[in-house]
């Protein structure tokens, strides 16, 4: 590898500069406070008022989409909407686990969202360690694309196996071992408190069931950020796009849990799509990293990337689909050479 190559790297290109950055904590800062006031008081969320919030968090990535375009160039806009496609395919998984995570629970309706906003912010918290944790070992060489790449084979071949072998996703609160730290350390109410996470039970203190939910929660945030990370520093390599990409992709999920709710468990193909995009990206920095060293291969460009991550989500949207017409359709259409029934007096 030559010695421009590692310059290169060392020094990490980025359009985040201290205004850009303050202006973007500052604004991330102002809509978790919002989020936290409307669910200061626990209501079963309707689905206009779910809807509307989607719409809203998801025209913010498409304004700021636009101002990246129009202020740095195409280029790095593209980065910017490959990365958040890529985040928020992947965000949709993490709505899936946390449906299962609310279920095993048994949180209350109410009280759901509260759960998904405390997720969300650890997911944020953990997003940004692994962010300077990953811009960190960039800057140490260009090994690191190879070590993303690997991370990400590994994790998409799992994916595959699991998905492939018909195995449901399932959460095993039991197996969980932060859960049965918390039970071992504090004693556990057994039925909730509203949104209190711990109450007075006599003359000690006690955890209620939403404390544990928001705990397991949490844990699976940083299984999901072992992945994301890696995967957006697929697109690019700038701090700032990586960041930014996550905070638009976790910040409407509190909204679209309620409206995909009925959805999530139809899109049957979700996964497979999920570990062949994993695959694609992983390969792709494997790539990146072989072309410094190897001149003559070629790397994946950006649009292109951008396009195989449509098709592949359009695709597994379609089987899903499919799919569920072919499995409802024996159900609901009665076989024509058989027997009509007798009409009932």
């Amino acid at each position: 590898m030559s010695a421009e190559a590692v310059q290169s790297v060392a020094e990490l290109e980025t359009i985040g500069s201290p205004k850009l950055w303050t202006i973007t904590v500052a604004a991330l800062m102002v809509l978790l406070a919002v989020d936290f006031m409307l669910t200061r008081r626990p209501h079963e969320v309707r689905m206009r008022e779910a809807v509307g919030w989607s719409v809203f968090y998801l025209a913010l990535p498409l304004i700021f989409g636009v101002y990246v375009w129009g202020v740095f160039g195409s280029g790095v806009a593209m980065e910017f909407f490959t990365g958040y496609v890529v985040e928020k395919s992947l965000s949709v998984d993490n709505l899936f686990v946390f449906m299962l995570l609310l279920s095993a629970f048994a949180v209350p309706t109410a009280l759901a969202q509260r759960v998904l906003l405390y997720g969300i912010v650890g997911a944020l918290v953990l997003r940004a360690i692994f962010i300077a944790l990953g811009a960190a070992v960039l800057q140490s060489g260009t090994w690191a694309f190879l070590l993303f790449g690997g991370i990400l084979i590994v994790t998409a071949w799992k994916i595959l196996k699991d998905a492939l072998s018909g195995k449901e996703q399932e959460v095993d609160i039991s197996s969980m071992r932060t859960i049965r730290l918390l039970r071992r350390l504090m004693p556990v109410t057994n039925e909730y408190h509203g949104s209190h996470l711990v109450v007075r039970e006599g003359d000690r203190r006690a955890l209620t069931p939403l404390a544990l939910a928001i705990v397991a929660v949490f844990a699976t945030d940083i299984v999901f950020a072992v992945d994301s990370v890696p995967a957006v520093y697929g697109v690019t390599e700038d701090p700032f796009i990586v960041f930014s990409t996550n905070v638009f992709a976790l910040l409407g999920l509190r909204a679209l849990y309620f409206v995909l709710l009925g959805v999530l468990t139809k899109l049957r193909h979700l996964n497979h799509g999920l570990g062949v995009i994993l695959a694609f990206i992983g390969i792709k920095l494997v790539l990146h990293w072989a072309h410094d060293v190897w001149a003559w291969l070629p790397e994946i460009p950006t649009p292109v990337s951008l396009g195989v991550i449509v098709v592949v989500l359009i695709t597994v949207t379609i089987t899903s689909v499919y799919a569920n017409r072919r499995d409802t359709k024996p159900a609901s259409s009665p076989d024509k050479r058989g027997p009509r029934s007798r009409p009932t007096h």
